[in-house]
């Protein structure tokens, strides 16, 4: 699965989960970048029930949700004797993306020592601000609503050597956000990128219809 030999050198798409408390923990770079991306939008419009005026105003950015299929394998690693591989197998990999979703545990140790002292924490933690990345056009803050992990083969001790990772994200945007949070300014630098390209794109299209042969 490795790239052909002077084939020119291709962005990686990522997952990456912002924790200043450990940020090196859920660092995940596709190894090899998902052949399709499913994107879904809805719009935030008015209530259709509401005033007709206010039916066909905008509420906020789309809700935007991504699917993707991301594939591991240590088959190359395993090959060129690579220790983390030949230890290891994908299971670091795996491990960087389930961290997304897990409280830290020196904040369930915390708990866990408060409960027998007999104090409760009511806040739940907070997760990391979790950005992905595809391409520099592309760097939009996510929510993992969810995952799953098929391990598809195994070294001698059981670690997985082949995984296929099917993820579901869903884009936050700055309706979603509060103005202190970064990533509200991330995803409004996007839109702004986003509203380049589609101007770019209509001046295209406006010349071709000019320039061709269109009825009305």
């Amino acid at each position: 699965m490795s790239d052909y030999p002077g084939a020119p050198r291709k962005a990686k798409g990522a997952l990456i989960g912002l924790d200043p408390l450990n940020p090196l923990a859920s660092v995940i770079v596709f190894q090899y970048n998902p052949v399709s991306l499913r994107r879904e939008l809805q719009a935030r419009m008015g209530r259709a029930e509401g005033d007709a005026a206010e039916i066909t105003r905008l509420e906020g950015a789309p809700q935007e949700t991504i699917s993707l299929q991301a594939e591991f394998d240590a088959t190359d690693g395993l090959e060129s004797a690579d220790g983390i591989a030949t230890s290891m197998g994908v299971y670091p990999q795996l491990s960087a993306l389930e961290m997304l979703i897990y409280p830290k545990s020196v904040y369930v140790i915390a708990q866990t020592v408060l409960a027998a002292l007999g104090t409760l924490e009511i806040a739940a933690p907070q997760a990391p601000l979790t950005l992905f990345v595809w391409g520099v056009k592309r760097v939009l803050p996510v929510q993992l609503s969810g995952f799953s992990i098929e391990e598809e083969a195994y070294d001698v001790n059981l670690n997985p050597i082949r995984a296929s990772v099917t993820l579901s994200l869903r884009v936050l945007s700055y309706s979603d956000l509060r103005m202190t949070n970064p990533a509200y300014y991330l995803f409004l630098a996007h839109q702004v990128v986003k509203e380049t390209m589609a101007t770019i794109g209509s001046v295209n299209n406006v010349a071709g219809v000019v320039g061709g042969n269109v009825r009305l």
